[in-house]
């Protein structure tokens, strides 16, 4: 059975690093929302606004009607962000998993933020500051949690596999 798995938290936790993990393990899509937006900024479009996630959710749903699993990697920081990817695959008749990625250790989520190298060119990273500001609305579901403080990707990817089995 096809599956999206929605990633979803705030720049730093390590979540774009688990996603495209879990994507090369799972031979999945990988659809992340910074390349996006990042392409619609060098086309032009100064404000991208909701684009780049109604971007991906289409580009999700395709893939996911060819019978790919998708990888989805976005902060999703909003239930209607977080409602539009399960929206995708119930649309497209896969199974549906939500990962939220956070870092509890503040010292080293902020050392991440401040020294993480950026793999998309012309990206700007947040600050440390702008992340803190984020807006990240509570969570009103059940959804599967991966602490990613002082662990490895390989522990963090193995407790996601076995979770989502």
């Amino acid at each position: 059975m096809t599956r999206l798995v929605a990633f979803a938290g705030l720049p730093g936790t390590g979540k774009s690093t688990l996603a495209r993990g879990l994507a090369q393990a799972l031979g999945a899509a990988w659809i992340r929302i910074d390349h996006i937006e990042q392409a619609m900024r060098e086309a032009g479009i100064a404000e991208v606004g909701p684009a780049g996630y109604l971007a991906g959710y289409a580009v999700a749903q395709a893939n996911l009607s060819l019978g790919l699993s998708v990888v989805a990697d976005s902060v999703n920081p909003l239930q209607i962000t977080r409602d539009a990817w399960r929206d995708a695959a119930r649309v497209a008749g896969a199974d549906f998993a939500e990962v939220e990625v956070v870092c509890s250790d503040p010292a080293e989520h902020r050392s991440r933020v401040e020294t993480r190298a950026i793999d998309i060119p012309g990206l700007v990273p947040p600050t440390w500051d702008a992340v803190q500001a984020r807006e990240y609305e509570a969570w009103d579901r059940k959804r599967l949690v991966i602490d990613t403080a002082g662990r490895s990707l390989d522990t963090s990817l193995a407790e996601l596999r076995a979770a989502l089995g």
